[in-house]
């Protein structure tokens, strides 16, 4: 009798298991989850909704529901956090239940919930310190943080999936570690040449401070871009010679100078223009800064941690 309720719990205990496969797309509706809020947070600031519900979680002391354009758009923002927040969440649980998944990976998974939850109540903050750039800067620069981790994730998952492929020299990690240090930089500089930019974050009387002055923000953003291109060029040339033996570290270097060549040529005309750009422009601008930011992340972390060639 003992022996045969053991015999049940085992199929049962199985049943409550998550496929490696199964896993990693999880993984990706986290990524595509978390560069979503980025570009919906985004909305909210270049409309200048940001004040549009003062009161967190219903929109004002009367009003659960919001009433006018600028309440929409920030309950919007609320709405898709939460089904950020749920995705996670999904992910998390997820991460503890995947079979044959290190421990590295149900703590990454772990993280990017956890920090995805520490969103909401730091939007909260936001509002009521009527849009701090400092505390708009520190959620904008989590949410970078979040896709990151969320993309270090989808590798570990990838991995499971996959296996390991093979180790590369110490020349091109080190190469990497260098762009990942670009890549923070580039973030935190385009970060502060939004908040000192001509979009506050809200509309009416309602006074909101900016950080710094936009010329000199662009000065400093510009050169980190230089740099960052500087140190991806190395690496591009270095992947051109031994694409032979990492044919996807040239597909990955492809694929980064196509969205690093978009997000330049946005910024460009957004500089151009800036007396009279449209919301809409800068609100690409961010998100595709997101991805840059996450598939920047997805190489550098590749390079250490290589994943096997897709099976044919």
């Amino acid at each position: 009798m003992h022996a045969g309720s053991a015999s049940a719990a085992v199929p049962r205990r199985l049943a409550r298991t998550v496929s490696p496969v199964v896993f990693r797309r999880v993984a990706f509706a986290a990524v595509g989850a978390l560069i979503l809020i980025v570009a919906t947070g985004a909305t909210v600031r270049l409309t200048g909704s940001g004040l549009g519900c003062p009161h967190w979680p219903t929109c004002t002391t009367k009003h659960a529901l919001p009433r006018g354009y600028h309440s929409d758009i920030e309950f919007s923002n609320r709405v898709v956090s939460a089904v950020t927040v749920f995705t996670t969440l999904v992910l998390a649980l997820a991460a503890w239940r995947t079979r044959g998944l290190g421990r590295r990976g149900r703590w990454l998974a772990t993280a990017v919930f956890l920090g995805t939850l520490a969103q909401a109540p730091l939007g909260a903050i936001t509002v009521y310190y009527d849009l701090n750039p400092y505390i708009v800067i520190t959620h904008l620069l989590l949410s970078f943080t979040l896709v990151s981790l969320a993309v270090l994730t989808l590798l570990e998952a990838s991995r499971l999936v996959r296996g390991s492929g093979l180790p590369l020299p110490g020349i091109a990690r080190l190469g990497g570690v260098a762009l990942a240090v670009a890549v923070v930089g580039l973030a935190v500089s385009g970060t502060a040449a939004t908040a000192a930019g001509r979009f506050p974050g809200s509309s009416g009387s309602k006074i909101v401070p900016r950080l710094g002055s936009f010329q000199p923000s662009v000065y400093w953003h510009v050169r980190t871009v230089a740099a960052f291109g500087i140190i991806f060029l190395v690496l591009a040339a270095w992947a051109w010679t031994r694409r032979s033996t990492y044919p996807w570290l040239l597909r990955g270097c492809a694929g980064l100078l196509a969205i690093l060549a978009v997000q330049m040529t946005i910024g460009e005309v957004q500089y151009r223009t800036y007396g009279d750009v449209p919301w809409w422009l800068v609100l690409l601008h961010v998100a595709t800064a997101a991805t840059l930011v996450g598939w920047t992340v997805g190489v550098v972390a590749r390079l250490w941690r290589p994943v096997a060639p897709e099976s044919p």
